[in-house]
């Protein structure tokens, strides 16, 4: 592999997978690249062999010790790069407030949340900047009073999490000073919870009850979970919104069709999960702990992949024309959410955020127009997003 291409590769503009990114994923299953510490690494493209990546037990995180993706080290994740059983029981810490159930319960909340801020979008001069005045708050809003965070303390986070979150777009002073002010503004909040529940007023929020739980995680855990939560809840949620959100608006077809036809918003949440080109930097590295067949080839125990959503939800062996944008796409076994024991903890949440955004944003504003020119991609980033969208519409 000497003469392997550096992944990630160059990122380009557009909220839909670049079509020649697709067809050199579609034309090799397993791609040869050099990754972080310019170690040697199999891309993989194909539908079935990703859920195999991410599902099979003889695929291990914990094994892969070349650090992220990003910014991010292993010890500030409490998930993505753990196995089980460490996983397991992280993940089953929390699982019960990211149920289905749950989700469908916060659904007028996060409808009542998504009202008034657009009331505030309504009120204010033109253009306004969605990704600032709706796209962010909303879902940053929802985690926090999820977790616990105040909503006044949200303008204070936002910041570390950018550097943290980044792919090469912050040096690494930045990045350090960046996760020292996190692990220490929510070690705060766990010693506040603590407190509480010592003097026997325990805390209703999520971090109150993961303190107080009978079999409860580290104070390091902790603080991880906790921040990580804010993270993913927050800011990951907030950028595939921000995707979403521009794709509809640049298709005035499909914005008078779900304009006219809100029903069809969930479905097109669906297809919009498959569409999204998001992960800037791949899925992290897993490393073949037996010999696992992968694409008709045999990948020796030792090998490390990177298993590419973005590129399996692209795959024609699983989607009928996957080059094409179908809003009732069905079936949809896209993986937008990931697949198998790393399947998206807030998925739930995610989907009922994606729709309430949509459906109110159109539902108010139904001449909306977005000015393509000023919209402004990042760069350097673990997930893919813009820092602006601009719109404007006519006063009545």
């Amino acid at each position: 592999m000497t003469d392997a291409p550096q992944f990630p590769f160059p990122d380009l503009p557009g909220v839909g997978l670049d079509s020649g990114y697709a067809c050199r994923y579609r034309e090799q299953p397993l791609i040869p690249v050099r990754i972080r510490g310019d170690h040697p690494a199999l891309l993989v493209t194909g539908h079935a062999d990703v859920r195999t990546v991410l599902s099979d037990d003889r695929f291990s995180r914990e094994a892969w010790g070349g650090g992220t993706m990003f910014a991010r080290d292993s010890a500030s994740l409490a998930l993505v790069t753990s196995d089980p059983p460490t996983h397991t029981a992280r993940r089953r810490a929390v699982q019960a407030a990211f149920t289905h159930r749950q989700a469908e319960l916060a659904r007028p909340r996060i409808q009542q949340l998504a009202d008034e801020l657009l009331d505030a979008v309504a009120a204010a001069d033109q253009p306004v900047d969605l990704v600032e005045a709706y796209l962010r708050p909303l879902p940053y809003r929802v985690i926090c009073e999820l977790v616990g965070v105040p909503a006044a303390d949200i303008d204070l986070l936002q910041p570390w999490v950018d550097v943290m979150m980044s792919a090469g777009a912050y040096d690494p002073a930045e990045v350090a000073a960046a996760r020292e002010r996190m692990f220490g503004y929510f070690a705060d909040q766990v010693r506040d919870r603590r407190r509480r529940a010592d003097a026997g007023t325990p805390a209703a929020d999520l971090l109150g009850t993961l303190v107080a739980a009978p079999e409860p995680l580290s104070e390091t855990e902790l603080v991880v979970m906790a921040f990580g939560l804010v993270m993913a809840g927050g800011e990951t949620a907030a950028n595939h919104l921000a995707m979403c959100t521009h794709h509809v608006l640049a298709d005035p077809a499909l914005q008078a069709r779900l304009r006219a036809h809100p029903e069809q918003i969930p479905a097109a949440v669906e297809e919009l999960l498959r569409w999204v080109w998001f992960a800037g930097t791949g899925g992290q590295p897993h490393v073949a702990l037996a010999d696992v067949a992968l694409a008709g080839t045999v990948i020796a125990a030792g090998q490390v992949v990177v298993p590419l959503t973005d590129a399996a939800n692209r795959c024609p062996a699983a989607f009928d024309e996957p080059d094409e944008f179908r809003p009732d796409r069905s079936p949809n076994p896209h993986l937008g959410f990931g697949y198998g024991r790393h399947l998206c903890l807030g998925a739930p949440h995610a989907r009922v955020e994606l729709q309430v955004a949509l459906a109110t944003l159109l539902r108010r504003f139904p001449h909306l127009h977005l000015d393509t020119t000023e919209v402004t991609w990042r760069d350097r980033m673990f997930l893919r997003s813009m820092d602006r969208l601009p719109v404007t519409w006519p006063r009545e």
